[in-house]
């Protein structure tokens, strides 16, 4: 995918976007200096692109009682491609894992998993990751506190 040129008003755009995506067309035109239809129309251009994925609420999992954070590192004992699909399904469709990643390194993918608690992790790694046929094991990294967390890409 080709990499979009973006000028000042549509960086302006995106930062507002990000800060409160819930702003009315009327006020980010008015704070971007655009009239309501011009920015409308530029918003749907960048989202047509694919700039926008989506929008959405950010939500802070321990005030839902999700306390426990864990950086999982998975190293596969296969790697063919039908033992790769089945483990990047089944990890895609779990709600513990918040982030997948495919790495170089001494992981093949590395996982930030939310639960409950150490109990519900343990069950997720017995009852789950190491039931995987493509996964020889894995190393986790406990998150003991959030330092910085950030959803916004800054342009």
């Amino acid at each position: 995918m080709d990499q979009i040129e973006l000028d000042e008003r549509d960086r302006r755009l995106l930062e507002l976007l990000q800060a409160d995506c819930r702003i009315s067309n009327a006020d980010l035109a008015e704070r971007v200096g655009m009239s309501s239809s011009a920015c409308w129309r530029r918003v749907k251009a960048l989202e047509e692109a694919g700039v926008i994925e989506r929008y959405g609420a950010i939500l802070r999992p321990s005030r839902l009682g999700l306390s426990f954070q864990a950086i999982v590192h998975v190293q596969l004992a296969r790697h063919d491609p039908d033992a790769i699909a089945v483990f990047i399904r089944s990890v895609a469709a779990r709600r513990e894992v918040q982030d997948c990643y495919a790495t170089t390194g001494q992981a093949d993918y590395h996982l930030r998993v939310v639960c409950t608690d150490i109990d519900a992790y343990n069950h997720f790694l017995e009852d789950f990751l190491f039931r995987l046929p493509a996964v020889r094991g894995a190393q986790t990294n406990v998150v003991l506190r959030e330092i910085k967390r950030s959803v916004v890409l800054e342009l």
